[in-house]
């Protein structure tokens, strides 16, 4: 009887070839990174490129390339296309990231200069616009004012509305109240500010005040806070309301008690981001408030001043190097304070996040 023989595949793995596959240094997508850069600048000069940007993209177009077919050459064809979507992914992010720095570095460089204590404290009012001096104290409080009325008009809407749309809403009237939802949210700023000032100020004969311009900015932040607060709340565990139930509890201290609290954290975060939102707008604030170079502690008589509108004027009215100072000045004061909010913001999502135990 004859010995059985086995075949051998012929793809077999050879004695001593390694199990693993071959991989690319930890190095390599930064040592790739640098190369292209370096190409691209290159090609640039040879191609009398003038442009810096188109520098950029022709690097990154070659960062691309260059990943994959390196990739491809060492790792194989499958591990060749991961790394072509995680280097698309970092290319987006820098593209997305490269203006945010520019824009910021640029207007501290602009505006750092003029920023200081008087500037804070001071307003236009006796300042020749063509002179040196004045600050942004008056617009300081005319922002201030307007947003937080804004915000207290919009927040309580807003998130009864969300807890009439998530726990209530059922059937036509909610549908329409989605509907409408959404097409507020993309409403254009002036629109709301040609609604107030027919509504408010021409039909009823109210006056130009911060409060005007408070009622448009309340329309444009109330549609922000509802879909916010509508998601954070179907984040909430059906099991929270289904044991608070079982206890005998209404279902309107359910909410209060049980489904806000769990919320809470999120519903906080947008409100503060739809204040962010709201706090740059231009095209109510110039219709209804009207502005002025004095100081009017009064939102409700009488024109106020707002930063994006300060900005406005100094840059375009004024018109001269003193302005165009002036405008950089607060248009730095005006991203810090955006800036503040967006990191309160992020302080008090993580705060109340459930890995933080509250």
């Amino acid at each position: 009887m004859s010995a059985a023989t086995t075949s051998v595949p012929s793809d077999a793995r050879p004695v001593g070839r390694p199990l693993t596959a071959n991989r690319l240094p930890k190095w390599a997508p930064a040592g790739v990174a640098a190369g292209s850069i370096a190409l691209g600048c290159g090609i640039g000069l040879v191609g009398g490129l003038e442009s810096k940007l188109q520098w950029g993209l022709i690097s990154a177009a070659l960062f691309l390339i260059i990943s994959y077919a390196l990739a491809a050459q060492v790792e194989g064809r499958r591990q060749a296309k991961d790394r072509f979507a995680t280097s698309v992914v970092w290319v987006a992010f820098i593209l997305a990231v490269i203006p945010l720095l520019s824009l910021t570095v640029y207007t501290i460089q602009q505006g750092a200069d003029v920023v200081d204590g008087d500037f804070l404290t001071h307003s236009m009012m006796g300042v020749r616009s063509a002179g040196p001096g004045g600050g942004i104290y008056h617009a300081l409080i005319g922002t201030l004012e307007q947003v937080g009325l804004a915000t207290l008009m919009a927040a309580p809407i807003g998130l009864l509305t969300a807890v009439y749309l998530v726990e209530y809403g059922r059937g036509t009237l909610a549908k329409a109240v989605t509907f409408f939802v959404d097409v507020m949210t993309g409403v254009p700023s002036i629109v709301a500010g040609l609604f107030i000032l027919s509504l408010w100020n021409i039909a009823l004969g109210f006056n130009y005040s911060g409060f005007s311009g408070s009622l448009a900015l309340a329309i444009l932040m109330m549609p922000v806070v509802v879909r916010s607060t509508e998601e954070m709340l179907k984040l909430v565990p059906n099991e929270l309301r289904e044991a608070s139930y079982a206890l005998g509890v209404p279902k309107w201290k359910t909410i209060l008690r049980v489904v806000l609290p769990t919320a809470i954290g999120g519903i906080t975060t947008g409100v503060m981001l739809a204040v962010a939102r709201i706090t740059g707008e231009t095209a109510p604030v110039m219709m209804l408030v009207f502005g002025a170079a004095y100081i009017n502690n009064n939102p409700f008589d009488g024109p106020q001043q707002s930063l994006p509108m300060y900005i406005w004027q100094q840059y375009a009215v004024v018109n001269n190097d003193f302005g165009y100072a002036r405008a950089w000045g607060a248009a730095l004061v005006l991203i810090a304070f955006v800036m503040g909010l967006n990191l309160i913001a992020r302080g008090i999502a993580r705060w109340r996040s459930p890995k933080a135990g509250h």
